[in-house]
């Protein structure tokens, strides 16, 4: 605290404590834009509350103090209380150029009326403030040591002085920012110009006991200069400037103080949220300007990517990724030179290298120009001196559990205070909360990506296009946290041209749904390669659901589609029943199938329902978790399910986005989604070939030859040479084989080509090794070496072998 000439010394002297100072800043328009933690305190009204309405609301603009009796031993001159109401309300509302100050009391009547000092001054300039006002609490200034009134004695009135007329003016007026709001460093030197010539604020005892209003004002109180002076006069002298024990103490805990309302403020501003991106947005935005001017992020690259990184410290070599940067300099002017996210390392000779390795805050007082360079050279082709050298500088880590995750650098501007030990301590502190915040947000980030890739990975990346119909998918995670859920669908080739389609979803979520969606996936693409029939499929899950434990439970929808006969054989395990739309009339219709129970329930048995589709039909199937919202009964959200799927669409992507818009708007969805549509194109008649061949090995000169012409009629030649070749390794195979009359070779054209050779045999072949001087094994290695596909399935008859050859020109 600064004091004023004339005082008597104990008078000079006796600052004790810290009295909040409110301060507010008025536009021209009259709406409050700026309000500090002080206005809070001393008026009530939170800082969202206050910006951006009309002032004369928020502050005492009436009910002015009246005029009262001098007290005894006030100085003869002393002015009556200003008139508070009309002076203030003319300066809000500009219709005054010349500062004003006053007193007024805030309440009804009683003893919990607040006695409050103000000071107003008129702005001008670019800028829109136009009126700042600085208020503080009388109560406040009384009180003496144990919380009591001191007295009327001592009568004390807002005024203002020449800042020069107190010892240290340049320290007043270099800490008198501390005392304004936070902002650019332009506007703030306009503001301190302007207060500067106008007048510092100060407070009145008498005409000649004058104590200027500085970051760590106080007082005198009457007590206490009663037991100085019986201190002095015992020891014959009074004592010197700075040389009493209390007043140290009271502004060491002023600041103490100061320093842990900062922290307690800042902590309940970050970590609002598990995000890590965000997090680090809230670290960044809760030290600037209060604390900092400007305020740099680093974190691990192995951080910000959501991986582990070693142990120990990190070195010369440690990557370190820039996540935010928030500073009150003009717009853009950090940006080019210093651009979020970029990556780089720090020598050993940098402050930044000393930090991160021993985990300590480290402070530079002021950065000199050969520290500057040094720094500066880590920036190729960048020259970052102006924007830190005769800056104040500290680093603090951010760090958790004994791990160094980041550290922030703090600047200031060269105008405000350096960094003190009290600074550090409070860095310390700040970054230590912070770097807990940011490691449980690194943490959930890792389990979630974790989470999320285990699930990626066990669904499917279906082809978009099969044999005889167009597929499209989405998944949607669910929407609280940790929903990885145990929704999936999959698409798996049949013999035949024939494709299988299943949607299923495990009850649930978490990681052990995920992985148990996982086991029944990779069931159910194993007994689809047997080419079971729907029903038969579902039965066999359900047992082996059992006898992986009692808590598998899952519904499923499993349907097989084959384009050639234009149908569809459905079974259903418990599931929300599909939708199929009409391509003739674009009607959609819910598909009335057979319930069936969850598999694992287990003794509830499953049924095959054939559907006939045309081609162009579109099939949606999906999970619960789309149209189920709670509080909602499910047939609204079927009833928007097949109103949406039936909306014309210019693809199947578009028509999945469609359906998802639709059902994912209404609010309310916690679970994840699956969704998978099918449009059934179907294989027409001109587009297969089938002929019965008799039991006769020289059937399998003629199926090379009906091959040779069909593929000829569909302009196919280019593969007939080895479709012959192929043909005939098959046919002959099966006619060895065969125990019946014939065997069946049927071609079909879509995407590729299809050819398939029945018999009733029902011992599938094996791919073999021949030596030299066998006479069979050799059929298949051809196959093998020449097809694009091949493979054996058994059917009801006995088997079929087919293989597929890619056709020039055609895409899959």
């Amino acid at each position: 605290m600064e004091h004023g000439k004339g005082l008597e010394p104990d008078a000079q002297h006796a600052v004790t404590g810290r009295i909040p100072l409110a301060v507010v800043v008025v536009d021209g328009a009259g709406l409050v834009s700026h309000w500090s933690t002080g206005a809070r305190r001393l008026f009530g009204h939170t800082r969202e509350e206050a910006v951006g309405r009309p002032a004369v609301d928020l502050l005492p603009v009436s009910g002015a103090l009246p005029d009262e009796p001098r007290a005894r031993g006030a100085y003869e001159d002393y002015d009556a209380y200003r008139d508070f109401g009309p002076d203030l309300e003319a300066s809000l509302g500009g219709r005054t150029s010349y500062t004003a100050a006053g007193r007024a009391r805030l309440g009804d009547p009683g003893p919990d009326r607040i006695d409050v000092l103000w000071w107003a001054y008129p702005l001008v300039g670019p800028g829109p403030e136009r009126l700042l006002v600085l208020a503080a609490d009388v109560g406040g200034i009384h009180a003496d040591e144990n919380g009591e009134e001191a007295g009327a004695v001592e009568r004390i009135a807002p005024g203002f002085a020449l800042h020069t007329e107190f010892d240290g003016a340049d320290e007043l007026a270099r800490r008198l920012p501390e005392i304004l709001p936070s902002m650019s460093v332009g506007e703030s030197s306009r503001i301190v110009s302007q207060v500067l010539e106008l007048g510092y604020p100060v407070l009145e005892f008498s005409q000649s006991d004058r104590v200027p209003v500085t970051p760590d004002w106080g007082v005198p109180r009457r007590a206490e200069r009663r037991a100085r002076r019986q201190r002095a006069a015992a020891q014959g002298a009074l004592p010197q400037p700075r040389q009493v024990p209390d007043e140290a103490e009271d502004l060491e805990y002023a600041a103490v103080r100061e320093h842990l309302e900062f922290l307690n403020e800042v902590s309940g501003r970050i970590g609002t949220s598990l995000d890590l991106s965000r997090t680090i947005i809230e670290v960044s935005r809760a030290v600037v300007p209060r604390f900092t001017d400007v305020a740099g992020t680093y974190l691990r690259e192995q951080v910000v990517a959501g991986e582990g990184f070693p142990d120990g410290p990190p070195d010369a070599t440690t990557m370190w990724h820039r996540v935010a940067l928030e500073h009150t300099d003009e717009p853009g002017r950090w940006d080019d030179v210093v651009p979020v996210g970029e990556s780089m390392p720090f020598p050993v000779h940098t402050p930044f290298f000393q930090c991160m390795t021993t985990g300590q805050p480290v402070l530079v007082p002021r950065i000199s120009e050969e520290m500057g360079t040094k720094i500066a050279a880590q920036f190729e082709k960048r020259d970052i001196r102006p924007l830190i050298s005769n800056r104040s500088m500290l680093v603090v880590p951010l760090k958790a559990r004994n791990v160094v995750l980041g550290f922030m650098i703090l600047l200031r501007h060269p105008e405000r205070p350096v960094f003190n030990d009290m600074d550090r301590v409070t860095g310390a502190e700040l970054a230590a909360r912070a770097g807990l915040v940011l490691d449980n947000a690194r943490m959930y980030t890792y389990q979630e990506s974790v989470a999320e890739t285990l699930q990626d990975s066990m669904l499917p990346h279906i082809a978009p296009r099969m044999a005889g119909c167009d597929i499209a998918t989405r998944y949607l995670p669910g929407t609280l946290l940790g929903r990885v859920g145990g929704d999936w669908f999959d698409s798996v080739k049949l013999p035949g041209s024939r494709t299988a389609l299943v949607v299923g979803d495990v009850m649930g979520h978490g990681l052990n749904s995920a992985a148990m969606m996982g086991q029944l996936r990779t069931a159910v693409q194993t007994m689809a390669a047997l080419d079971l029939p729907p029903a038969q499929l579902l039965r066999n899950l359900d047992d082996l659901a059992q006898r992986l434990g009692e808590n598998y439970l899952a519904t499923c929808l499993y349907a097989v589609y084959d384009p050639i006969a234009g149908e569809l054989q459905i079974a259903n395990a418990g599931h929300i029943p599909p939708v199929v739309v009409r391509a003739e009339d674009g009607r959609s219709e819910l598909l009335d199938l057979p319930t069936g129970a969850p598999i694992g329930v287990g003794g509830v048995p499953f049924e095959t329902v054939r559907v006939p589709v045309e081609p162009g039909d579109r099939l949606v199937m999906c999970t619960d978790g789309l149209v189920e919202m709670r509080g909602e009964d499910i047939g609204v959200g079927l009833a928007t399910l097949c109103e949406s799927a039936a909306h014309p669409a210019a693809s199947m992507d578009d028509a999945c986005d469609t359906i998802i818009r639709a059902l994912n708007t209404r609010g309310g969805r916690k679970d994840d989604v699956a969704l998978l549509m099918a449009r059934l194109n179907g294989v027409t008649p001109q587009d297969v070939a089938h002929w019965q061949l008799a039991l006769d090995p020289r059937e399998a000169g003629r199926a090379r030859r009906l091959v040779r012409e069909r593929l000829a009629a569909w302009d196919l030649q280019a593969v007939a040479e080895n479709a012959e070749l192929l043909v005939g390794e098959l046919v002959t195979n099966a006619v060895r084989h065969a125990h019946g009359r014939h065997v069946g070779l049927r071609l079909v054209r879509t995407d590729v080509l299809l050819c398939e050779v029945e018999d009733d045999d029902h011992t599938l072949p094996t791919l073999c090794s021949a030596g030299p001087a066998d006479e069979a094994g050799r059929g298949l290695n051809v196959v093998e070496r020449l097809a694009r596909e091949w493979g054996a399935s058994r059917t009801a008859a006995g088997k079929s072998v087919w293989f597929e050859l890619g056709l020039p020109g055609r895409r899959r």
